[in-house]
């Protein structure tokens, strides 16, 4: 810990009361206590939630819905470590640790992650995460360092599974909506495609649109990586940042409707095994490129409308 040595006024070895000579030495009880509380207080955090990470691990960070999570998780933690001197600027500037409140938010925290853990309910358990390091973090350097930490704190929420009612109610329209307009391109391709809700028929084959190529994951996996963007180049106008947010899920539905007829040619003219087997899943790489291609197009067409204008310069 580094020490800021101050000059002493001559004739006193002591300042007046309220001056900075007067201060307590580190360590006093308006100082904050540091690595001596913080490291017990985030190593309890981490053999809590250590085996829930283990879970998520071995069960839904497996599958295509949730496969994003370690990602998420990594950039969180990278996040931090890029603002750490402005959450230690932000510790060094607060005199008193965080009141009763802080206290309150992480019993709660531990009450609501008892109860999932206990229940099963993932949300919860892993919910309960960031408000626990909220308060945490308020506990040992103060909420300012808390503020500081505001963007990487909201960012975890993409950590938390969607509930099952939320994901049962809006993949089946998104399903729809996709076999409907997969179907609109490939009838303009000169294609024999047809429709029965969400099966497609090509040719002598028939495609079920299934619950991963409705673009609910991908809307929300691509939600979090255009706020990772957004937040990282710090655009100066905020419309530009607005407009880029709120094309995500279109950008999203489009690069969803692309992977499946993709599919749908493959299996046409390659036959049903090449359209299931290798193709069906480069198809998911194909959507992230696609997204991510339209999403950086859509910024540059941003930054050249919202350029500063260049001021006339006087004769």
């Amino acid at each position: 810990m580094s020490t800021v040595l101050e000059s002493v006024p001559a004739g006193g070895g002591t300042g007046a009361p309220g001056t900075d000579a007067h201060k307590a030495p580190a360590g006093a009880g308006g100082q904050r206590p540091g690595w001596l509380f913080s490291a017990p207080l985030l190593l309890g955090l981490a053999l809590l939630y250590g085996p829930s990470f283990h879970s998520l691990y071995l069960t839904i960070w497996q599958t295509d819905d949730q496969g994003h999570g370690p990602l998420i998780l990594g950039a969180a933690i990278w996040l931090v470590w890029s603002i750490r001197e402005n959450i230690a600027a932000a510790a060094a500037s607060t005199e008193r640790r965080a009141g009763a409140g802080a206290w309150v938010l992480l019993l709660l925290s531990m009450l609501v992650y008892v109860f999932g853990r206990v229940q099963s309910v993932i949300l919860l358990e892993v919910g309960s995460l960031i408000p626990a390091l909220a308060a945490s973090v308020a506990l040992v350097y103060g909420w300012p360092a808390v503020k500081a930490m505001r963007f990487p704190l909201f960012f975890l929420l993409f950590l938390v599974p969607l509930p099952g009612f939320v994901i049962d109610s809006l993949t089946s329209p998104l399903k729809l909506w996709v076999s409907e307009w997969a179907e609109f391109v490939l009838t303009a391709l000169n294609y024999p495609v047809g429709r029965s809700g969400v099966t497609l028929s090509v040719g002598q084959y028939q495609l079920l649109v299934a619950d991963a190529c409705s673009g609910l994951n991908s809307m929300f996996s691509l939600t979090a990586v255009g706020l990772f963007y957004v937040h990282l180049m710090q655009r100066p106008n905020m419309l530009h940042n607005t407009l880029l947010l709120l094309s995500i899920p279109f950008v999203a539905f489009i690069a969803n409707v692309t992977r499946v007829v993709i599919i749908c040619l493959v299996t046409y003219h390659m036959g049903d095994e090449a359209g299931q087997g290798f193709i069906h899943g480069a198809a998911g790489i194909v959507l992230f490129v696609v997204s991510l291609t339209l999403m950086f197009t859509l910024d540059a067409i941003l930054t050249f409308i919202f350029r500063p204008k260049a001021k006339a310069v006087a004769a």
